[in-house]
């Protein structure tokens, strides 16, 4: 059985930016929570306890230990007991160190799940670490079936029995990847896998400092004859790396998360509202109220988190509101995303994007395909298409955007 589970957390996360420009990649609000509360909860849930955060950085050790500290709220909220520990901090020069930094100063001498903190999945666990065992392997990955576009992802070569030959990264035309089957950064290491750095080719990279998995360790191991095997999960993932496939990922989760598993109350078919409390059960009371009288309209899959306030002939399509929310008379919001305690006016409009944390959105403003971080204040009459907003800036009354970054 599998109870330990490491998640190096490194890098700045270009690609999510600017939503990332001063928060860990790893707590970016995703379905009014922290994204990867839910793996951990997932993981929790099939009874792994014990946690390790491999952090570097600044924001990513800021936001993770104030947070999650030592776990033991966890309990609490979700009825599984779990425990947070986190690496010694050491400047580490990619997540295979970070792993084995973490092996090391704990003395972690048994089979580790390693995830990722920008993935959301579903993964059965003991069939995984089932299949390690039976083929005696010293590393297994998880792979999954990419019907699209595989120019972003390792793509895995697959010989007998599922024994990884080799990887193709990042091939440019579909024809160049030897299989479907890619990467997901979910890997099940052997319980001596920390002793592959004290033999010649381990101890070699770690002298050059490439310790990356996918670039530089997996490929060594895989030449170097140790048994690396590829278990082809059935269940979701998805690489929240962009925001165009954090959007991709809310609208797929939103169809298929449980309830329970979205922490909420299907108030009406396909919309679901967030909140125990008995102020919040009154205000979901009185929003069903309000949508089937016609005073909101709300169309497709919907969260909505606690306490969320919403105006007269608001319209909401396919979206999550995150807590504390305003949105005022006759908004619309379509296939977006607003974060917590963000306030948004009269007369807006916002599709196809994502509202950060505390932002405030002012009359008559329209937003579309847009990304705008957290702390911004967009002006009355704004318009942004194609637009990246970075964190505390302030647009003007009637400014007009589009293809561009405000950084």
């Amino acid at each position: 059985m599998v109870r330990i589970a490491i998640i190096p957390v490194g890098g700045e996360a270009v690609r999510l930016r600017p939503l990332t420009a001063e928060t860990s990649k790893a707590m970016v609000r995703f379905l009014n929570r922290p994204l990867i509360e839910l793996s951990i909860l997932h993981l929790a849930r099939q009874g792994v306890d014990e946690f390790y955060f491999g952090v570097k950085g600044y924001y990513n050790y800021r936001d993770i230990y104030d947070y999650f500290r030592e776990g033991r709220w966890f309990a609490e909220k979700y009825g599984v007991g779990i425990r947070v520990r986190y690496m010694p901090r050491v400047e580490t020069r990619g997540n295979a160190e970070a792993v084995y930094a973490t092996l090391m100063y704990y003395d972690i001498r048994e089979p580790v799940l390693v995830i990722q903190g920008d993935n959301v999945f579903q993964l059965d666990v003991k069939d995984m670490y089932e299949f390690h065992r039976s083929k005696k392997a010293f590393i297994t990955i998880a792979l999954k079936e990419e019907t699209g576009d595989l120019s972003e992802f390792g793509v895995a070569a697959i010989g007998e029995d599922m024994r990884i030959l080799k990887f193709v990264e990042k091939p440019k035309r579909r024809e160049d990847a030897p299989s479907n089957l890619v990467n997901t950064g979910i890997y099940l290491l052997s319980g001596d896998f920390k002793d592959f750095f004290n033999g010649e080719v381990g101890s070699k990279l770690y002298s050059e400092g490439r310790l990356d998995f996918g670039g530089d360790v997996i490929p060594a191991v895989i030449e170097a004859g140790l048994p690396v095997y590829g278990y082809t999960s059935r269940g979701y993932w998805f690489d929240v790396g962009t925001p165009e496939r954090y959007l991709k990922a809310v609208q797929f989760l939103l169809r298929q998360l449980t309830p329970e598993e979205l922490e909420a109350e299907e108030i009406l078919p396909s919309i679901y509202a967030q909140g125990v409390s008995e102020q919040s059960k009154i205000l979901k009371g009185k929003i069903a109220e309000r949508i089937k009288k016609g005073a909101i309209k709300a169309e497709g899959h919907i969260l909505l988190g606690r306490h969320v306030q919403l105006g007269d002939n608001v319209h909401i399509r396919d979206s999550v509101i995150d807590n504390y929310v305003v949105v005022g008379d006759n908004s619309t919001i379509e296939d977006s995303v607003v974060m917590d305690r963000s306030l948004i006016g009269r007369n807006v409009t916002i599709r196809r994007s994502i509202i950060g944390r505390h932002v405030y959105v002012k009359d008559g403003s329209v937003i579309e395909d847009s990304v705008v971080a957290d702390n911004v204040v967009v002006g009355e009459e704004a318009s942004l298409r194609r637009v990246k907003v970075w964190p505390h800036k302030t647009l003007e009354k009637g400014v007009r955007l589009e293809g561009f970054s405000l950084i």
